[in-house]
């Protein structure tokens, strides 16, 4: 994973227009010119898709038609190998009007003299802009709608592969799930690329919390639910904390240590996953952050965030369960309060 955008170097880039409502698309003959706002608008993009935890690890398939373009790359085809990768694009996009229109970006960018194709398909957004006019009475500004304005470099592309160019059967992909014949299907990867890849590291969290929380449920009353996902958050954080990740089976010891039959019952809905044995290491503090803070709301509107080093400190702050069912917060020894 890069440490910095700034390791990124741009070697030369080409756009295709991808407009399903053309009819055919607009194939660029020339390069575009890689000046330095514009270097750092695709570094951008490039950056934020490798450190992602919402990327996918693929492989290409052996008859897939993109790896059999690359396996043998040379950098003077450039040109007209991303032609005919935006031709394959472009053929799924006019047979399935779903897939929304966009400008395919083909970038071939170096990292350390490491080599690297970068295929990102930045669909259009709508967004005002004005425009001027001159008559012989004056300037004649209009505010008009732009339908092709593509995303900034702070925003997420929805589809997009970064090709290790030395090994090009791996590749590292981002992507979104569009009606294909009345089902939503990951077309870029199982259609344009033709790759198989496993779980995003976002996914498999989610999968694993999710799956945890079913069965919390299930298994504890409401106030008993309460202290559980907060522990299980705690335990989560840790391993964050002290492993920059986890491995599955041994959090799901840690959660259910003493309720085999709960264990169990998460195992076998991960086993659907193959996540049984699996790893989860994610790379965005962002993906993590929300098991950094304990976030509470009662039902009386009061609303708490409680760093997870205070709520797992018992001289700071202390929950304690009532003979009625009810549930009273004690927060302890503090120095000073502020309005905010």
């Amino acid at each position: 994973m890069l440490a910095a955008k700034e390791e990124i170097r741009i070697e030369q880039a080409v756009v295709h227009i991808m407009d399903s409502a053309l009819g055919v698309p607009v194939l660029s003959d020339t390069l575009l010119d890689c000046s330095s706002d514009f270097a750092d608008f695709l570094k951008a993009h490039i950056f934020r898709i490798d450190t992602s935890d919402d990327v996918k690890n693929g492989t290409f398939e052996e008859e897939a038609s993109v790896f059999q373009l690359l396996e043998e790359w040379n950098p003077e085809k450039f040109l007209e190998i991303s032609q005919k990768i935006a031709g394959e694009l472009y053929t799924l996009m006019n047979q399935n009007i779903d897939i929304p229109a966009a400008d395919l970006l083909v970038v071939e960018y170096s990292v350390e003299k490491h080599r690297y194709l970068a295929l990102l398909k930045m669909n259009y957004k709508t967004s005002y802009t004005h425009l001027t006019n001159a008559d012989p009475w004056g300037n004649n500004n209009d505010i008009i709608m732009q339908k092709a304005i593509l995303p900034g470099e702070t925003q997420k592309l929805s589809e997009a592969a970064l090709i290790d160019l030395m090994a090009p059967r791996y590749v590292r992909l981002v992507e979104k799930k569009y009606d294909v014949n009345g089902v939503k299907t990951n077309y870029f990867s199982k259609m344009f690329l033709k790759c198989k890849g496993s779980l995003s590291s976002k996914s498999k969290l989610a999968i694993v919390s999710k799956a945890v929380t079913q069965v919390q449920k299930k298994y504890f009353n409401e106030s008993e639910q309460f202290e559980v996902q907060m522990e299980t958050k705690s335990i989560l954080n840790e391993e964050f904390a002290q492993q920059g990740g986890f491995e599955v089976p041994v959090v799901i010891d840690k959660i259910f240590k003493e309720h085999p039959q709960m264990k169990e019952e998460v195992q076998e809905k991960l086993e659907k996953y193959n996540l049984t044995e699996a790893t989860v290491e994610p790379q965005n503090p962002a993906t993590t952050k929300k098991f950094t803070k304990q976030h509470l709301m009662t039902d009386t509107g009061i609303e708490l965030k409680i760093p997870m080093e205070e709520y797992n400190n018992k001289d700071r702050i202390e929950f304690i369960t009532n003979a009625d069912g009810t549930i009273s917060v004690l927060i302890k020894n503090v120095g000073s309060i502020e309005s905010k």
